[in-house]
């Protein structure tokens, strides 16, 4: 018999261990949580999931599927139309019902029984192929040209158009609608302020006056102009075989003109995506690069208008709106601290981090193919869901400040020495020497007033006019065009330039 110790400490483990396949012993359960906003592993799906929630009926893995199922029953369609291969019999009206009813009713039901056939055969492309067969065994007509689904095709002639109506749904549904959202709310506040002075700064340092609306049009014109680059970028398919060079299709049926039916299959049919010609067994995903890298830019912008933002906020030049309820440090009851660019400005971050992985990774395959880039074409979502999230912040953000006009106008006029660039560029004009230098005597690294200033404009052997010109600036109303180019008509105007 076992002494009463060790039978308590088996008895004790014994007890554990059942406990054990229910619960770890710091309360995490072992057994799996389902998948909710609570449980997710990443940030997307969980906190922020109000923010993406409209990605996943367009990078999910059941949207993928629905693609790929979309491509195989459109080439099925256009294979009966060509006489050239009587073997697939014109589909009649019922036949073309069912299969458009099969894409249009496609469920999460539907994907789970891809999966489960991809299961069995370990690969994704061939379960989406023996789904449709499955479907199509129950009309009698179709089911006659079964073997004709996926016919010539490889699993990429299927995969990378699937992966191109993706881009197309995700650039015309969520990705331009964010950008103009961040835009419009940037474009706004930059018109309603477009009139109040600003001290500009180079270097940290004070230099020549702007406006406020001013300096964020800055950023709407130059986000205005990777949005009209990102809206025409050329989304790329293919359909021309194991590497691309339309063999099994000649080989077959040799008199169909095998390049020119795929052309207008992918331009035509599927619609809005541009035929590559050139291709080994996959397209080489030189437009997905160029996406990602023009989102970076855009977001790159975003990223540079948060951090100012940030800056303005700490210098006192906008005041953050207080919401009731919400507490901005656990600690000490005064913060309300800039959170939301801080947030967008985290998720630019990520969301640039995989976009550019993404351009740099997918145009490099070995020889004709492999399959590094199956994997990281997954990831795809993930740096739209990031940027979205990103643009959300931004635009939260800037809905919370109002600008504090009393604390700028202070800065402006403890600053006069900010029209030293005025004075002298009109000393030049009229061919006094060395004005630059004069200026530079009187200002550099040293605070001067307004009396300083206007006595010493006094002194000047200039024409009255432009005397008079200088003795009425001051540091507010020394902005040049600045108002003018805060307006949203004068953004406009620029980009259609």
């Amino acid at each position: 018999m076992l002494p009463t110790l060790g039978r308590k400490i088996i008895g004790t483990c014994v007890q554990s261990c059942a406990l054990g396949k229910q619960r770890h012993s710091h309360g995490r359960l072992l057994s799996g949580l389902p998948l909710t906003e609570l449980t997710a592993v990443t940030s997307i799906d969980g906190r922020y999931a109000r923010h993406s929630r409209d990605l996943r009926e367009v990078f999910s893995e059941y949207a993928l599927i629905r693609n790929r199922v979309i491509v195989e029953s459109s080439w099925l369609k256009l294979l009966s139309t060509l006489p050239e291969l009587p073997e697939v019999p014109n589909m009649s009206g019922d036949a073309e019902k069912f299969l458009d009813d099969v894409v249009a009713g496609f469920s999460l039901d539907d994907a789970k029984r891809v999966k489960e056939i991809e299961r069995t055969t370990n690969h994704d492309i061939k379960a989406v192929e023996y789904f449709l067969k499955e479907k199509v065994s129950l009309n009698s007509e179709l089911a006659q040209s079964a073997e004709f689904i996926h016919f010539a095709c490889t699993s990429e002639d299927i995969n990378n158009l699937a992966y191109a109506l993706m881009l197309k749904d995700a650039r015309a549904n969520i990705m331009l609608p964010s950008m103009d959202n961040v835009i419009e709310e940037v474009s706004t506040l930059a018109e309603k302020v477009k009139d109040v002075s600003i001290l500009a700064r180079t270097h940290g340092q004070p230099a020549t006056p702007s406006t406020l609306g001013k300096e964020l049009a800055n950023f709407a014109y130059r986000m205005g102009r990777q949005r009209k680059q990102f809206a025409q970028c050329e989304i790329l398919g293919k359909m021309n075989g194991a590497v691309g060079n339309y063999a099994a299709h000649e080989i077959t049926v040799p008199e169909v003109n095998w390049p020119k039916l795929t052309r207008n299959f992918i331009e035509n049919d599927l619609g809005g995506i541009k035929w590559n010609p050139y291709t080994t067994q996959i397209e080489p995903h030189d437009f997905v690069a160029e996406i990602c890298d023009v989102i970076c830019r855009f977001n790159n912008v975003l990223l540079d208008m948060d951090r100012d933002m940030w800056s303005y906020i700490s210098l006192g030049y906008f005041k953050q709106k207080v919401i009731d309820g919400e507490i901005g440090s656990s600690t000490m009851p005064h913060k309300v601290n800039p959170i939301d660019f801080e947030n967008s400005e985290g998720n630019i971050g990520l969301a640039n981090s995989t976009l550019s992985h993404l351009s740099a990774k997918l145009p490099i395959s070995r020889y004709q193919r492999d399959l590094s880039d199956s994997t990281v074409m997954r990831t795809l979502g993930t740096g739209f869901a990031y940027t979205k999230i990103a643009h959300n912040a931004s635009i939260r953000g800037l809905s919370r400040v109002d600008c504090n006009e009393e604390r700028m106008l202070e800065d402006l006029n403890n600053n006069w020495e900010v029209l030293a660039e005025p004075i002298q560029t009109v000393m030049r004009r009229y061919g006094k020497e060395a004005p630059y230098e004069a200026l530079k005597a009187l200002t550099r690294g040293k605070k001067v007033t307004g009396e300083t200033m206007r006595k010493y404009i006094s002194d000047l052997d200039l024409p009255e006019k432009d005397k008079e010109i200088l003795l009425r600036l001051e540091p507010r109303t020394y902005t040049g065009n600045s108002s003018t180019m805060a307006e949203k008509k004068t953004v406009k105007e620029w980009l259609e330039v």
